[in-house]
């Protein structure tokens, strides 16, 4: 399978402090490869390197150390760079254009003249719900209306590689959803896509393949269904009607007892059958809401890969 990202022990220091400038190491030795087509999700907590690591890939930024490919070309070979587009995390646009001129504006960049160039803004704007406003001057938009035109920018070119720094900042629920189905889209098409994120949800619906990142370290990566194996850890039982006496003789049988409301309880069982609990529930006359089997999510591998568990 074509490999379409490959850092090879990407490594980046930053000098911080005023009067004795000291390296900081934000990226340490990084190696991973992103083979064509899918969904790869770079993903850590805030700090964790995700951005630097992008802006390597696309030479924004030069390693310290390690190098890394793009396309099957070196980083910043001008070639691949015409074959990809790049959403930055913070997008900064000339806000007295219109969303249409800016598009324009990158279209001409990218190439492309007359009909052509004015089908293409045209259907890049569609695709991401800038209707009306698109004749709008950018400074008159919203955060999560930039995000938009940011996302319709990095696709202006065709790209075969797309590159998303934290596609959903800004978005509300309805615009994260849209911005999730335009990933597929471009999944389906056969593009790859690599984007950056710490919204864990929206990294399990979309990925492929994740890498996670912890002070600047690869601490996990494969498939999501590898990183989630393993069978179910246990069941999750909802009742209500059970009395807090009940709830504490019962509940030394489950992992974790929640109190939802009065009466109601979640009962997290672990490693064991649910049908003794479920007996012993009924017995002490609750009404079983829900029974349903947990299971590993990457939720759970993102917690004991980045040791956030024991903060």
């Amino acid at each position: 399978m074509t490999t379409v990202v490959r850092a090879e022990r990407l490594t980046k220091d930053f000098l911080t402090g005023f009067w004795r400038p000291r390296p900081h190491r934000a990226l340490d030795a990084l190696s991973f490869d992103i083979p064509a087509g899918g969904v790869f999700g770079l993903l850590g907590p805030n700090g964790a390197g995700k951005s630097t690591t992008l802006k390597l890939i696309i030479d924004l930024l030069r390693p310290t150390s390690g190098r890394a490919e793009v396309l099957g070309r070196p980083a910043g070979d001008v070639d691949a760079r015409r074959r990809l587009g790049f959403l930055p995390e913070h997008p900064t646009f000339y806000d007295h254009l219109t969303a249409e001129e800016l598009l324009q504006y990158f279209a001409g960049l990218c190439g492309l003249v007359g009909p052509d160039l004015r089908a293409r803004v045209a259907r890049m704007l569609d695709l991401v719900g800038i209707d009306d406003a698109r004749r709008r001057p950018l400074r008159q938009y919203s955060k999560g209306m930039v995000q938009r035109v940011g996302l319709a920018q990095a696709l202006i070119n065709d790209p075969e590689l797309v590159i998303l720094d934290e596609p959903m900042s800004g978005l509300d629920p309805l615009g994260r959803r849209e911005v999730r189905e335009i990933i597929l889209r471009l999944r389906d098409e056969g593009r790859t896509v690599l984007f950056s994120s710490h919204i864990l949800s929206d990294a399990e619906q979309l990925c492929s393949r994740v890498g996670i990142l912890a002070k600047g370290k690869l601490v996990a990566s494969g498939s999501v269904n590898e990183l989630t194996a393993g069978g179910s850890p246990g069941w999750e039982i909802v009742v209500s009607g059970l009395s807090a006496d009940a709830a504490t003789r019962i509940g030394q049988k489950a992992k974790r007892v929640t109190r939802i409301t009065e009466g109601r309880y979640t009962l997290e069982l672990a490693h064991t059958r649910p049908e003794p609990v479920i007996a012993d529930l009924a017995a002490a006359g609750a009404a079983i809401v829900s029974v349903l089997p947990l299971r590993t999510t990457l939720e759970d591998v993102f917690v004991r890969a980045t040791g956030a568990e024991q903060v």
